[in-house]
């Protein structure tokens, strides 16, 4: 069988991520390499040290929950770290049969709670982050996803790729942008034979370096709830809290909505941009450079 290097980079990853000192572990000798030596994450986890080195070399075994709970621990994972511990735990080899694809369809219901959402952005993310809609809010507070092929329709490629998506997020833009990265991670381990996440992951990884780099230090994120800070070029700064809510009935969509507290300049932002967007809808033109939002191109989607 072949090697699990998914769990194998994730455990080298994370134990190279613990601070000894922290641990209350002082040792006079210098460390090669920064992080717990094997034979101290093992013994915190109460496991072998031939054990250990044999996971993180990703022989083909499978820890029982109590190992990989013990393992956890020790590691000091979050929950969203501890469900991607477990689901490439379990996952010893990549299955050489093709997997029928699906298309991810969002339902009839969730379109029009989108567009009742009249001066709330809101959009639906599917698989390997893909946008399967969005409202005209979230159009133009985010970007016009609805103006490029469909297969480009991806937010952690938005993000990665786009200079427009740099400098809304401003400061912040790194912060947000790992997060995605780390949540492609987390959908890559749920369903690792998809081909159009493999795919996407090496197209990011050759364009983009903060992506190689966030990429590579094992980071998981399941989406939650944020504050997020964004300078858009029409209405100027905003202050928004971010909600994703996951469908009960399909864990691969989540719902996600952009909103501000009641009476604050940001709430007073969106009504504006509401009422600007509706007159250029209205208008069906765009907007001119006057207007301050640049004409910026999605060439590169």
């Amino acid at each position: 069988m072949e090697r699990n290097e998914k769990l194998s980079d994730f455990l080298r990853a994370r134990r190279a991520a613990m601070d000894p000192q922290g641990l209350g572990i002082h040792d006079a000798s210098p460390r090669r390499v920064p992080g717990l030596r094997r034979e101290e994450l093992a013994a915190l986890a109460g496991v072998s040290v031939d054990y250990y080195t044999r996971l993180e070399q990703g022989r083909p075994i499978t820890p029982s929950e109590s190992v990989l709970s013990a393992l956890a621990n020790a590691l000091q994972l979050d929950a969203a770290e501890r469900s991607y511990l477990n689901a490439v735990a379990r996952r010893h080899a990549p299955s050489r049969r093709r997997t029928q694809r699906t298309v991810q369809k969002v339902r009839p219901g969730v379109h029009s709670l989108l567009a009742r959402l009249t001066d709330t952005p809101a959009f639906v993310l599917g698989r390997r982050t893909d946008v399967l809609a969005t409202n005209r809010m979230a159009r133009m507070l985010l970007a016009d996803f609805d103006s490029v092929p469909v297969r480009d329709r991806n937010a952690v490629r938005w993000i990665m790729l786009d200079e427009a998506a740099r400098l809304l997020f401003g400061e912040s833009w790194e912060q947000v942008a790992s997060v995605f990265v780390g949540t492609l991670r987390m959908d890559a381990a749920r369903h690792p034979d998809d081909a159009r996440t493999a795919e996407l992951v090496g197209e990011l990884s050759m364009k983009s370096e903060p992506f190689r780099r966030w990429w590579a230090v094992q980071k998981v994120v399941q989406f939650g709830h944020d504050t997020k800070v964004l300078h858009h070029p029409v209405v100027g700064e905003l202050t928004l809290r971010t909600e994703a809510l996951t469908f009960p009935d399909d864990p691969d969509q989540a719902l996600f909505t952009f909103l501000a507290d009641p009476g604050s300049p940001s709430d007073e932002a969106l009504t504006i941009l509401s009422s600007w967007a509706t007159g250029s809808q209205a208008d069906r033109t765009e907007p001119s450079r006057d207007s301050g939002r640049p004409q910026s191109s999605r060439s590169d989607l």
